[in-house]
């Protein structure tokens, strides 16, 4: 029991940093951008070319591989997303973009890296280290601190700094912050930038932890979304509760009954809430005023 109970923190500081990296490019600009699936393949990618080509020291090459998974979050934004909200589409149009962009930036990385499963091997592998006869290895407790430092330093953000401030007065109403000198599209371009920095993070540490493919990230990205339903949009309390509850039902699923059973569970939970708690944990619809 203690295995598992690891194991479940373990998967909840991931969906954690999953959800978080997905719900300030949504919370902002209401974008379901299935392209950060992308950017947390990337962010594992560039560790291990900058790590195993370049043999650069893990710091730097953790620090590169956040910068240009940045890169590249700014870039769907500025050519694409941006471009796009010019001509005022609806919400589906702004979906199947991220679709699209995401099946360009996959084939993009399967045309260089190859499809084969690939593993990061840093260190030697070891055992790991044993807690009251459960196993935990060196990268899950870095993991499960990251996770840590960025809850906290995500709410700190929203709610102390001037830039958090901003993100959420244009989630609440994009065209009153323009009227007001708040500009909607450099405040978008900034949560775009956070949200794939994160994005990198996750994969960078799930990488690590396992191994990857080209399609590894889209995956993850499921798995953060549910947890941000569930948890309930702006609320990052809620996306804790929403993380807990989806990593506990995929590990008991896995622990009683197969393997097999992890994403059905995740999904029979995420349908259970659209039915019955749409607005997810937190309760909290998202206030808009009109001008």
């Amino acid at each position: 029991m203690i295995q598992l109970t690891l194991n479940i923190v373990i998967s909840f500081s991931v969906y954690f940093l999953l959800s978080i990296s997905f719900l300030f490019v949504y919370f902002s600009s209401k974008i379901f951008n299935i392209a950060n699936g992308a950017i947390i393949a990337f962010g594992a990618y560039f560790y291990l070319l900058f790590i195993d080509a370049f043999c650069f020291p893990v710091l730097i090459s953790v620090l590169l591989s956040i910068c240009l998974s940045v890169l590249i979050g700014i870039l769907c934004e500025l050519l694409v997303f941006r471009q796009m909200r010019k001509r005022n589409p609806t919400l589906l149009a702004y979906l199947i973009a991220s679709i699209g962009l995401y099946v360009v930036l996959q084939n993009t990385i399967s045309l260089y890296f190859g499809d084969d499963i690939k593993v990061i091997n840093t260190a030697e592998i070891t055992v790991g280290h044993q807690i009251f006869g459960a196993y935990i290895t060196t990268v899950q407790i870095i993991t499960i601190c990251v996770s840590l430092t960025f809850f906290i330093g995500v709410n700190l953000l929203l709610h102390l700094t001037a830039t958090g401030k901003s993100i959420r007065a244009v989630s609440s109403n994009p065209e009153l912050c323009n009227i007001y000198g708040i500009s909607s599209n450099k405040v978008i371009l900034i949560a775009f930038a956070l949200g794939s920095a994160l994005a990198a993070v996750a994969g960078i540490l799930s990488a690590m932890d396992t191994n990857m493919t080209p399609t590894f990230g889209f995956n993850l990205l499921m798995y953060g979304i549910v947890a941000m339903i569930i948890g309930g949009v702006g609320s990052t309390r809620g996306l804790l509760a929403g993380s807990l509850l989806v990593a506990t039902a995929q590990h008991l699923a896995a622990f009683y009954l197969d393997t097999k059973w992890m994403d059905a569970v995740t999904y029979i939970i995420l349908i259970l809430f659209l039915i019955w708690k749409p607005l997810g944990f937190s309760g909290k619809r998202l206030k808009k005023v009109e001008v």
